[in-house]
């Protein structure tokens, strides 16, 4: 494997990089996703009020604002993921805890992102670089 001038392999750089640009994608998309969901939510019924399914409608039992809720908590949800990404991406680059890292890297992987999935690979495969820290 190619070290650079300080010891250092290009696979877990790489890995750390990919799971940090994985995770601030996924913290945006997931941030966005919970809070345009939960500034909609109150408008449901304002906007649709006679249409069925929705709740305040007609067939308010079965309501959308039920699924809008579980968006908000599967928005929530990506983007914790995501910020566990950005630490364990972070914990790679500067090669801290090789458990933190692969962690961060598989949150990436989680919602089935190609990238995520090179990340997992490249830390996984520059594990041997954790134990070569010499401070």
């Amino acid at each position: 494997m190619a070290y650079d001038g300080d010891g250092r392999g290009g696979l877990l750089s790489a890995g750390g990089i990919l799971s940090i640009i994985v995770g601030v994608c996924e913290i945006i998309f997931g941030g966005l996703v919970a809070v345009v969901m939960k500034l909609s939510l109150p408008l449901w019924d304002q906007l649709f009020p006679l249409l069925p399914g929705f709740e305040g409608g007609v067939g308010g039992d079965f309501g959308i604002g039920g699924h809008l809720i579980i968006a908000v908590i599967i928005g929530i949800v990506i983007a914790v993921l995501g910020i566990i990404a950005v630490i364990g991406g972070i914990s790679a680059v500067r090669r801290r805890s090789f458990g933190l890292s692969l962690a961060g890297a598989i949150c990436a992987l989680l919602p089935i992102n190609p990238l995520g999935l090179l990340a997992v690979i490249f830390v996984s495969l520059g594990k041997r670089e954790f134990g070569a820290i010499e401070e």
